[in-house]
């Protein structure tokens, strides 16, 4: 058992306070850049707009992110609207800053006349990498945890940070000395697989279309989701269903039923038939076709 509880302040230097839950966050999104610029190039895409695009894209999914957590825990929030964005901030919603994401991406890649789908795939493993890394930012504040556990790995988790039904005596019968699934872990560790696994499809597997491994995201990270939704506590609710596991469960579903339609025989015949947003300046579609091979380099020249 895990009886160590961090301090979720990283450095306090007079009144400024930085939370592990940011520097989490903020390694994450560097590691996140390293992974989507290197996918990026191995296809040859114009990686000079990468950095204002990540920024971009990283606020509209900050903001989604929040604007979920927020209708996640509203019970949380409703009577003091100002912790909705004052400091300490921590908790945000991953399928909506997906969701908000997304919208951001396509729009900016459309600004840019670039290929949104290949992007999509350079992004893919990235946003797992920023599972695996950013997720460590919940266990410095000790949230997503799932119920009681006598496992090796459980987690101690403080009476303060418990969930109205893991609550200590005498609000709740669960014991102080309690540990606790480390979903936040599981989450991680999904993600570090996930990301190995995208990238070695990416590079080994042939015949693979723009915006694949995208789609194979979706299914990893949402089948993830819906195998660990049902061990957390207060969630969002939809008809007593976990939101989540309604997303998760279309994440899947979808992702699986539009790589089947692609790939489709007599699919292939059309592949060369692209929607605009996925052809360069030039009308040359090549560009989504590149990165379907082994790591040997730009397998097409970028629109300019």
């Amino acid at each position: 058992m895990i009886d160590w509880t961090p301090d979720p302040i990283a450095i306090s230097i007079g009144p400024v306070t930085i939370f592990w839950y940011g520097v989490m966050y903020a390694v994450g999104l560097a590691a996140t850049f390293f992974v989507i610029e290197r996918e990026a190039r191995r296809r040859g895409l114009d990686t000079g707009i990468l950095v204002n695009g990540m920024i971009i894209v990283a606020v509209a999914a900050l903001i989604g992110g929040r604007l979920y957590h927020v209708i996640d825990q509203w019970d949380r929030y409703k009577d003091d609207l100002a912790s909705i964005v004052l400091p300490p901030y921590s908790g945000l919603g991953v399928y909506g800053g997906i969701i908000t994401g997304v919208i951001a991406a396509y729009l900016y890649a459309r600004w840019k006349r670039q290929p949104f789908l290949t992007w999509a795939d350079c992004v893919a493993p990235g946003l797992l990498v920023m599972q695996a890394i950013a997720r460590w930012g919940n266990f410095f504040n000790q949230e997503l945890y799932g119920p009681p556990t006598d496992l090796p790995w459980g987690i101690a988790i403080e009476c303060a940070n418990r969930t109205a039904m893991y609550a200590c005596p005498p609000l709740g019968d669960t014991p102080v000395d309690a540990h606790f699934h480390p979903l936040f872990l599981y989450e991680s560790i999904s993600g570090a697989i996930g990301a190995v696994v995208l990238l070695l499809v990416a590079r080994r597997v042939r015949g693979l279309r723009p915006g694949d491994i995208f789609l194979l995201f979706l299914v990893w990270y949402g089948a993830t989701r819906f195998l660990l939704e049902p061990l957390r506590s207060n969630n969002w609710t939809f008809y007593d269903i976990p939101v989540a596991s309604l997303i998760s469960a279309a994440f899947v579903l979808g992702g699986l039923a539009l790589l089947a339609w692609r790939h489709r025989p007599g699919a292939a015949a059309g592949a060369a038939h692209l929607p605009d947003a996925e052809v360069g300046e030039t009308g040359d579609a090549a560009a989504d076709g590149a990165g379907e091979g082994p790591d040997e380099g730009p397998a097409a020249t970028p629109p300019a």
